[in-house]
């Protein structure tokens, strides 16, 4: 496998650095080089979060550049749309279409625009916007965006969802092993496999 470079973004409480966490193991696991990097902006407040996930034979840096790529995961759909820029033209952009109103946007600072959605795919028709929404209603647990995610994920590479599932069953605790297993299961659901 050719390098690739994981961008996630979203905000404070979403998982993100679960997720890349998850991730960098179970590359690892596959005798890959995995760096990755995380930004918290007043995460634990709803503030953005991004943590970049590189892979391959031999990774130097754990920062991804501009432009630079493969598949971005945005947990937040708003987030999407601002880190579009990060993603190679011939990327994989997936987005939830949850959306969590930042607290910028009380102080009337900011404005969160209804037409998100239409913004990114105006931007990149090519981009996948998975009903999170629904699936977290459906799996009856608010916290899997994650795992959902990562089964999202998955689907890109040629591995076994066993390995993947291996990971997750010893990230998480044993109580929500298995709404994260059925997580991981809607999120490969959701991108057709």
């Amino acid at each position: 496998m050719e390098s690739k470079n994981i961008l996630l973004v979203g905000v404070g409480g979403q998982g993100i650095v679960l997720a890349s966490e998850i991730m960098s193991e179970f590359f690892k696991r596959q005798g890959y080089d995995v760096k990755k990097s995380e930004v918290h902006g007043m995460a634990q407040r709803g503030g953005i979060v991004s943590s970049h996930v590189r892979i391959g034979e031999k990774v130097y840096s754990p920062m991804i550049e501009k432009g630079n790529a493969d598949i971005m995961l945005s947990f937040e759909k708003m987030e999407a749309l601002r880190w579009l820029y990060y993603v190679k033209k011939d990327g994989v952009i997936v987005s939830s279409n949850v959306k969590m109103v930042p607290p910028i946007v009380s102080t009337g600072a900011f404005e969160y625009p209804e037409d998100v959605e239409e913004r990114v795919l105006a931007e990149r028709p090519d981009a996948k916007i998975l009903d999170i929404v629904s699936a977290l209603k459906e799996l009856g647990n608010d916290k899997v965006t994650n795992v959902i995610m990562i089964g999202a994920l998955s689907t890109m590479f040629d591995f076994e969802p066993e390995k993947w599932l291996e990971v997750i069953k010893e990230a998480v605790p044993k109580k929500v092993v298995d709404v994260n297993i059925k997580a991981f299961n809607k999120g490969r659901e959701l991108m057709g496999k």
